[in-house]
């Protein structure tokens, strides 16, 4: 089944939880494993590293920071400071590019992939293990070929110089994001043995990323928080429940880091009339937002002019302690239209930038490695007085529509696995009979009942009206309340009914709701 927007709402689930994955992978048709061909090729690469012809920065303190489960590390980081006390921030990123050569068999087999997709505990790589767990993973203590962007910035944050080349380094940290965290609070983890100024490096490109972060939210990005779910295994690789991925400073860091390597290389190359595939995110149209304006209203949430970017970014700041932010901020994301990569049109909405394109995982998306030869060529033939190779426009147009359809593939299967996982677990939970109660807030009000949702679980279920009070509970249209219950009340609610093949969950409340005193929300905005 779709939705409004041609995605898949439904995916099967296997007969067992043993099959999901199987089922997932071949409900959307994902290719799995490799051809003969191809990892011959992987196999047959020159595990030789040498810096002739690059830049030699194996001496540097550079890090990778990354999940503790991940397998394959494609970004690096860097921080000195130059003679007029400005930071030069380095993002090495691996040179994938060096590896995998226009129209060999791996770089046919990775355009039909377009990306990787992560399925749990499965993962379906875009190159073969020899490539993205080795050669091209910049683990730390080996040589590694990278392409690195080195960033000025002033002491207010703003860049004010860029360039790039192609390096060898060594990466001498590998951090999990735990790590960074407990760093950018102050501690360490003694275990790490980290020098003072490695410490230092790691505080002050966090700081640089906090100033990059504000002066985006400034200029009109989006602060939208959905939580990501994953779903956590046991020992035998059964399902064992769910956790809400954390998003702090330390993901801010890396995030806003490639950012700024993202756009460099986008307004480098666009500015000097390279055409390439851009991350192409649109403002949203008025129709959608009149639409989400009047939604909005129905919970009591006043919007104002939020066709100014910075007027609604303003509004999502102001919203964050609504007792229905999470609610609000998934209709908020469908009124927007998606990102994809289009090679006519630069410009990305969500992050308010005028210039932007994928340069940072060419492990995992092939834009990224596309981009990675453009400016390749761009710097060698610019260094040579000559122009730079033009890809035919209808083939960049080619490709852009391609990888877009494979990465929403992609993102549409890891979504329904994650939704068929929590299906799992609840039917686990009734089946046991031993309830967990849960805090559920009030979405919305029918004559029926009250629609709510728990963040624990990131689900939305009704609790039928039968089974909020024994006494009859009068549905009112204008305010949108059903007795004394309203949008945004909570509830203590436990799981009551589980239909898995409808998508649908009813919950039982533990008590009677008590009246919520709702706050009324009228945006200054």
């Amino acid at each position: 089944m779709k939705d409004s927007d041609g995605r898949v709402m439904f995916a099967p689930p296997g007969k067992t939880a043993k099959d999901d994955v199987r089922s997932v992978i071949k409900f959307f048709r994902l290719r799995q494993g490799f051809s003969k061909q191809v990892l011959d090729e992987a196999e047959a690469v020159d595990c030789k590293v040498s810096a002739k012809g690059r830049l030699d920065l194996r001496r540097k303190f550079i890090f990778t920071c990354d999940p503790q489960s991940a397998r394959d590390f494609d970004d690096a980081l860097s921080l000195e400071t130059d003679r007029k006390g400005n930071r030069i921030l380095g993002v090495h990123i691996a040179d994938v590019s060096h590896y995998v050569r226009p129209g060999s068999a791996i770089d046919k087999e990775a355009y039909r992939r377009g990306t990787s997709v992560y399925l749990c505990d499965t993962v379906l790589p875009m190159l073969p293990e020899a490539l993205c767990n080795g050669m091209c993973s910049l683990v730390p203590g080996e040589d590694r070929y990278a392409f690195s962007v080195f960033m000025t910035f002033d002491k207010e944050g703003r860049m004010t110089a860029h360039r790039f080349a192609k390096s060898v380094i060594k990466s001498k940290m590998r951090f999990t994001y735990e790590q960074v965290m407990k760093i950018i609070r102050g501690g360490e983890d003694k275990a790490l043995k980290l020098k003072k100024p490695e410490l230092r490096t790691v505080r002050e490109i966090h700081a640089l990323a906090q100033q990059l972060r504000s002066a985006r939210f400034a200029a009109g990005a989006l602060d939208i928080a959905i939580p990501e779910m994953e779903v956590v295994l046991d020992a035998q690789g059964e399902m064992a429940g769910l956790k809400a991925v954390p998003y702090d400073e330390s993901h801010q860091m890396i995030e806003e880091c490639m950012v700024a390597a993202n756009e460099a290389v986008a307004k480098e190359l666009w500015q000097k009339g390279v055409k390439i595939i851009a991350r192409f995110h649109d403002k949203p149209d008025p129709e959608k937002l009149d639409l989400l304006r009047a939604e909005l209203r129905g919970l009591g949430v006043r919007m104002g002019n939020i066709e100014n970017a910075k007027v609604f970014a303003r509004f999502l700041k102001e919203i964050k302690s609504h007792p229905l932010y999470s609610t609000i901020s998934v209709m908020i994301l469908r009124s927007m239209k998606r990102a994809v990569y289009d090679s006519a049109a630069m410009g990305h909405y969500g992050l308010a930038k005028t210039y932007y394109a994928h340069f940072t995982s060419p492990i995992r998306r092939y834009p990224d490695l596309t981009l990675h030869r453009q400016l390749a060529d761009y710097l060698e033939r610019t260094s040579q007085n000559l122009r730079p190779r033009k890809v035919p426009p209808k083939t960049l147009a080619e490709w852009s529509r391609h990888l877009s359809e494979t990465e929403q593939t992609a993102a549409d299967a890891e979504r329904a696995l994650v939704e068929i996982k929590k299906y799992r677990l609840l039917e686990d939970e009734l089946a046991s009979r031993v309830p967990i109660v849960y805090e559920a807030v009030i979405e919305k009000c029918a004559n029926f009942g009250c629609f709510v949702s728990v963040p624990e679980l990131a689900v939305s279920g009704l609790v039928h009206v039968s089974n909020l009070s024994n006494r009859f509970l009068r549905f009112n249209m204008h305010d949108q309340t059903l007795g004394h219950f309203r949008p945004g009340d909570k509830l203590k609610v436990v799981v009551a009914r589980v239909d898995m093949r409808e998508r649908k969950i009813d919950f039982m409340p533990v008590q009677e709701g008590k009246r919520g005193g709702r706050k009324k929300w009228n945006s200054r905005y």
